[in-house]
């Protein structure tokens, strides 16, 4: 999207409610706020999280403001009770109102994002410890002192209040022996408020030496902090530059002005390495927020950046929703990572909506990237971003040596897929030492499997795809809906025996002819496969640091910011991957990938080499990657872009039409495409089947608004869509900015 302006969409006040009348937002996909009553023996605050009726049912929302409506007193319900919570940030809930506006969703859906952890709205339960009694000489008489009772007196006459966990570890008794010293009243119980759950970080921890180049990004980025204002400044590194410690130092700057820091990673559990250099920087871990964490863990962290204890929140994307009200800097890092846009439910883009989140509270935003989205660059270039430039390696570290083989010379049989030349290069750096990546963005072993009998061809019953055959499980398997199935011994169509073959190449088939090539060496499979979560990540990590895996073989997750010193080959299979289907940003996001992968190769002392494997060498992303002039290819793309009036040159919303019954999806497309919008600088393309013309057993259909730059959409679109009756049986979904176009 183009620059976000947070004064575009409808703000809110603040402060106690002074009717007996209040408007509550539950988080739930309704219209908007609903009004109730509040009696005279209840005090409520904006903010305030409240329990109220809803139907025959009790639910938890939070107070918006004053009542709106003018329902009669009669028909209005009183507030159940108020809980014992933080209140909802007013930066927080302006934030939600605006993500509402702008992506078109009902308010409390996005509600329901910030109020992803619905146990931290009880208080912590209170921490029960044991500690001596006020005389240890009035012992209750006739009590029976035994060895076991005498170390725990012993303990607690030696020092502070121990909780049971504590006192039996350190006087080596049960917790009988504890109660029943308790129950005799030779102990006293008492219940504490919960300690620190999080150690705070350290900004004057001893850091690392940073270059020049390094200390005067450090300080602008320092400086921007200190001035507590709003601002947006591109950190621009090459691979390698050492970004992630300069955006520290703006972290610890945040830190000693005792504002928050939030830094928002693409894929949160797969960058351990970011930890390590975290730890290493400020003595301790920061708090962390995605999907994969357990109840017990979200309501500790949500907790904490309620109350202001969580100094540094390191997350996903929805870590934007979290109750921060002492923000001093957001950073996000990998800001060209697709992996940022939502588009399932409330569709937002995390980047742009971080940007809009931090104009609320008045904060400045770091976005870094070794390549920048085309979005970016455009908003640098009409001085909206401010920019900072790392051009080189950190140390004595040079860009890698990048070499193209043309595959259509290559000579290969037709269950081969890796060049001489990348063979060749395997076979010699694994003779020197030294480690390799083979990188391709295509998990499981092959992407398609048919019948040569009869030609059957396996696709998902619910999708409109291809099943992925997986070798390792023994299992075909739809990316798409998670179906699975295991592999026949026989055609399901031709009753065929062993009449099944595979076409094409993933991660898994490229591990079996490496291993053909090298039987000797060790090798490592990195997918979202294998990668089940935070601790198989580390753990790869820490083989391949430890040089327990020769040659590492990965989908897109390997070029997460890796630094493995020992890695100086990168091979990449099959490049050409990403530039078909269509999409817009196909070429741009082509090489990004490439580019980030390719920088994992000779960050250390020893040099790089990078072998690309292309059908296209004359393709302006390989002819880029060969030079290493980004600029030159990038002024490609935006001119492209500009000539069509594609963003950010232009606005697109995606309208997708679903439901189990085609003909209904039809239908409701055709009505759209009947009442769309006319007028200059506004096309609407379609209707057509998506790409994924069934998804989830669902019959999908798409239309596309396409506007000028200064054409707002939202308007159109409430305009057009209310036009529009959705019948039970369909569904309509609306995103503003799209990314994918599946």
């Amino acid at each position: 999207m183009d620059t976000p302006d947070a004064t575009a969409a409808p703000l809110l006040g603040s402060g106690a409610t002074s009717s007996k009348r209040l408007s509550v937002l539950l988080p739930l996909p309704l219209a908007g706020a609903y009004d109730y009553r509040v009696d005279d023996d209840l005090v409520v605050g904006d903010g305030d999280f409240v329990a109220v009726p809803l139907g025959s049912r009790e639910v938890v929302g939070v107070v918006w403001g004053d009542a709106t409506g003018d329902v009669d007193d009669a028909k209005i319900k009183p507030v159940a009770a108020r809980l014992d919570a933080p209140p909802l940030p007013e930066s927080l809930r302006k934030f939600v109102d605006w993500v509402a506006a702008y992506s078109l969703s009902p308010p409390g859906a996005v509600l329901r994002m910030a109020m992803n952890a619905r146990e931290a709205l009880t208080p912590p339960k209170p921490v029960r410890t044991y500690s001596a009694v006020d005389d240890p000489l009035n012992m209750p008489p006739g009590l029976r002192i035994t060895p076991a009772r005498k170390r725990v007196l012993g303990v607690l006459a030696a020092g502070p209040p121990r909780t049971m966990p504590d006192l039996t570890r350190e006087a080596g008794v049960g917790a009988s022996v504890v109660k029943g010293l308790a129950a005799a009243g030779a102990i006293s119980a008492l219940d504490l408020p919960p300690g620190a759950t999080f150690a705070p970080p350290d900004p004057d921890h001893p850091a690392v030496d940073l270059s020049d180049e390094q200390q005067d990004a450090a300080q602008s980025l320092c400086h921007q902090v200190d001035a507590e204002g709003f601002a947006v400044t591109l950190l621009d590194g090459v691979t390698g530059s050492g970004k992630t410690e300069v955006y520290f130092e703006a972290i610890a700057a945040a830190l000693r002005r005792g504002r928050q820091a939030l830094v928002l990673l693409p894929e949160i559990a797969l960058t351990p390495q970011w930890f390590d250099r975290f730890d290493r920087r400020f003595g301790t871990a920061p708090v962390v927020w995605h999907s994969d964490l357990s109840q017990s863990k979200r309501r500790l962290a949500w907790r904490a950046v309620a109350t202001g204890e969580a100094r540094v929140v390191v997350g996903a994307r929805s870590a934007l929703f979290l109750p921060f009200d002492a923000l001093g800097v957001v950073i996000v890092d990998e800001e060209h990572e697709a992996a940022y846009k939502q588009a399932d439910g409330v569709s937002y883009h995390a980047r742009d909506m971080a940007i809009v989140r931090a104009q609320l509270i008045g904060c400045p935003v770091i976005l870094a990237t070794a390549t920048p989205s085309l979005e970016t660059r455009v908003n640098v270039a009409r001085q909206r971003y401010d920019r900072l430039e790392l051009p080189q390696r950190f140390g004595v570290a040079k860009p890698p040596l990048v070499e193209a083989v043309d595959m259509r010379d290559s000579g290969l049989k037709a269950d081969e897929f890796l060049a001489p030349a990348l063979r060749q290069a395997l076979t010699e750096n694994l003779a020197a030492g030294e480690q390799t990546l083979l990188f391709l963005n295509r998990r499981g072993y092959a992407p398609l499997t048919l019948c040569r009998t009869c030609g059957h061809r396996f696709e998902c019953p619910s999708c409109s795809a291809w099943l992925v055959e997986h070798r390792f499980r023994r299992q075909l398997q739809c990316h798409h809906c998670g179906y699975n199935a295991p592999v026949p011994k026989a055609c399901p169509h031709c009753e065929a025996e062993d009449s099944l073959a595979v076409c094409g190449p993933g991660v898994e088939r490229i591990a079996e002819e490496v291993q053909a090539i090298v039987p000797e060496a060790r090798l490592g499979v990195m997918t979202s496969d294998t990668m089940r979560g935070p601790e198989a990540a580390m753990e790869m990590v820490r083989t391949i640091e430890a040089r327990e895996i020769d040659i590492l073989i990965g989908t897109q997750m390997v070029a997460k910011g890796h630094h493995f010193p020992h890695l100086t080959l990168v091979g990449i299979v099959d490049a050409d991957m990403g530039l078909s289907g269509g999409d817009l940003r196909a070429s741009e996001r082509t090489y990004q990938v490439l580019h980030q992968v390719a920088g994992r190769a000779g960050r250390a002392e020893k040099p790089g080499r990078v072998i690309v494997q292309t059908h296209q060498p004359e393709h302006p992303v390989m002819q880029a990657m060969i030079s290493g002039d980004r600029e030159a290819f990038m002024q490609l793309e935006e001119d492209s872009r500009a000539a069509g009036g594609w963003p950010p040159y232009g606005r697109l919303a995606a309208i997708i039409i679903s439901s189990r019954d085609g003909a209904a999806a039809d239908g409701l497309a055709a009505a759209l495409a009947r009442s769309a919008p006319t007028g200059a600088d506004i096309q609407v393309l379609g209707p057509a089947p998506a790409p994924l013309a069934m998804l989830r057993g669902q019959h999908r259909r798409r239309l596309l608004l396409k506007t000028g730059r200064d054409q707002p959409v939202q308007p159109l679109l409430r305009d057009w869509l209310s036009q529009i009756k959705v019948p039970a049986r369909a569904r309509v979904r609306v995103d503003i900015d799209p990314y994918n176009f599946l």
